[in-house]
Parts: structure tokens; sequence; C-alpha cells
């Protein structure tokens, strides 16, 4: 898994798109003998940098406050005989409205329309249809460029993703589990869990990017299962740090080892975690049964000892709660179904 080569090509192909679609947009405009057609490649650029949603979205409000930046700049730059003045009122009031409306991101667009009408004083109908066919050019290439995912291959790589992840935390158990056996840990665990960490907020952008780039339903599943797993992460963290705080290792740390290797072979997507949970319980109910600590050290290990079962408890419960969190149509796309 190269990361930083996916990132990489990702990136030349958003570059390429965008080289071609302003590119195109300009040609466009010229054949049609727009005047300012250079702005298409701009209007165009600025809507392809961005998601699938978000191009639709943008789309409409490009076009709807497009009608109110004209019926502004016809106020302001045709009756005011400062240009500089004329559009520093157009900018204030479109950017009021923008921000008050949450517009700002067609903010970018209407600037550079009612620089046009600044440069030519001209509020005919050919004028307005002139910068109308500007935007609709750029917003139309954009729109056809950012339908051009492939959303399989991401949804492919998401899923190798999950896979992934599920290794790396059976293996952390396993170390995990070697050290309570009064084993020797052959990786450094606390820098394996940071790694996975970072890589998890990784795979959570790239979540999010394909879930703004399909029309398909419920895609949040990916981000809820990645940040699932980050919490998850986060506990692995704080029992790693409470197991290394033991001086001698009690005996009834073998048990938990076991528990945590069991566990370990079930941390798989399609898993409800309620037969570990209650392994987990019985274990909390045997240590209760325990005699007493005779020393102060025996205490304080067997009081970790409590605390990392709780951490463990801890880890279950964002599963279960991941689990519970899916609705029907989730479980039939997700789970009763083969992801491919």
């Amino acid at each position: 898994m190269n990361i930083t080569r996916k990132r990489l090509w990702k990136s030349v192909l958003q570059a390429v798109k965008v080289a071609v679609g302003s590119s195109f947009a300009i040609w466009l405009a010229r054949a049609l003998g727009l005047s300012f057609a250079a702005s298409a490649g701009t209007i165009a650029m600025l809507t392809i940098i961005t998601t699938k949603w978000e191009t639709v979205r943008l789309s409409g409000f490009r076009i709807l406050t497009f009608v109110i930046a004209v019926f502004i700049a016809w106020i302001t730059i045709s009756r005011l005989h400062s240009e500089w003045l004329a559009y520093g009122i157009f900018m204030l009031v479109m950017t009021l409205l923008c921000d008050i409306f949450g517009w700002m991101a067609a903010l970018s667009v209407n600037a550079v329309i009612g620089t046009h009408f600044l440069e030519t004083q001209d509020f005919t109908a050919e004028a307005i249809r002139n910068e109308f066919c500007l935007l609709l050019i750029g917003i139309s290439i954009a729109l056809i460029l950012n339908l051009f995912h492939n959303n399989r291959v991401r949804k492919k790589d998401l899923i190798q993703n999950m896979r992934y992840v599920e290794n790396r935390l059976q293996m952390i158990m396993g170390e995990i589990a070697a050290y309570l056996s009064c084993r020797e840990m052959e990786r450094n665990v606390w820098e394996d869990i940071i790694w996975l960490e970072d890589q998890l907020r990784e795979f959570i952008r790239d979540a999010h990017e394909y879930q703004d780039n399909t029309f398909h339903s419920h895609p949040g599943y990916y981000i809820d299962y990645f940040e699932m797993r980050l919490q998850q992460c986060g506990v692995l963290h704080n029992l790693h740090y409470e197991m290394k705080k033991i001086r001698n290792m009690p005996v009834q740390a073998r048990v938990i080892a076991e528990f945590v290797l069991d566990t370990a072979d079930y941390v798989i997507e399609k898993n409800v975690p309620t037969v570990q949970i209650q392994k987990l319980d019985d274990i909390f109910l045997a240590m209760k049964d325990e005699p007493l600590p005779v020393t102060r050290e025996e205490f304080e290990s067997r009081a970790l000892l409590y605390h990392i079962l709780m951490d463990l408890e801890e880890f279950l419960v964002f599963k279960k709660r991941f689990v519970e969190g899916m609705d029907e149509t989730q479980r039939k796309l997700y789970w009763e179904s083969n992801q491919v």
C-alpha cells in the first residue's frame, strides 16, 4: 500500500481535469464569439476543484447569485461615476448576501462578472446573455468532468484499507497479549498505534471524498467505520500506557492476555462483539473472586489490570455502537451482500 503514490496520482488527475476543463471552456467561449472568453476557463477551474456533490450544489448557487449580481451591478456600477467606489459597494453588498445565505463559494465568480460590467458599462440584454453564457459554459464543463470519478476503484481501495486496518489492529493486540503473558514484544507497539492513527486519518479523508463524489445511498458507512477504528486506537493507547506501568505482572494477567488474543480474531468488519463482551463480564466476575492482594505492589498491579479490563470493554463498546448505529439499508448493502 503506497498512500503517497496514490495521493500523487490523484493530484495529477485533478490537475489534468482542471487544465483540460479550463482550456476547453476558453476555446468554446471563443468559438461562440463571447467577450471575456478567458473568464469561462476561470469559472470552470473554480468549479472543477470541488467534489461531485459540491459541484451540483455550487452550480445552483452560482446561477441564482448571477441574477442577484447583475441586479446589484446595474444599481451600483451604472449609477456611480467612480469606478472604484461602485465596485467596492457592489462587492460589499454581494459579500454580505453570500455570507448571510451561505453562498460564499459563489462570490469569486460573481466578482469576475462584476469586473466585466465595470469595464464595459453595458447592461443590455446582449451583455447579460454574454455573461450568462460564460457562466453556463464554465459550470457545464465542470459538471461533466466531475462525473468522471472512478468510484468503483475508490470503493475497492476503501475496502482494502478496512482489511489493512484490521490486520494492523490484530498485530498490535497480539503484541499486547505477549507483554501481558510476560513475553518480550517484538515491535514498538506505541509507534505502531501512532502510525495506524495517522493512516486512519488519511482513510477518513478518503472516505469523505468518496461520499462527496458518489450518488449512491449511505456512503457514510465507510466514514463511520474508520472513525470507530480511530476511537479504538485511542483506547489501545490508554491500555498500552496502563500495561507498561505494571512492574510485576500478576498471574491474572494471563487470563486477560488470552482474552486479548481471542478478541483479536474477531477484529473484523462483520462481527457483533456480543460474545466478547459477555466473556469480558465473566472475567470481571472471576477477578472479584480472586484473593485480595497482600502487598502494595500487588494491589497497584491488580488495579492496573482492572483499568486494562475497562479499556478492553470500551474497545468493544465502540464496535457495538458502530453496529447498532447501522440501519437496515446499510446492513443489506454492506453486511448481507458482498462488497465489490
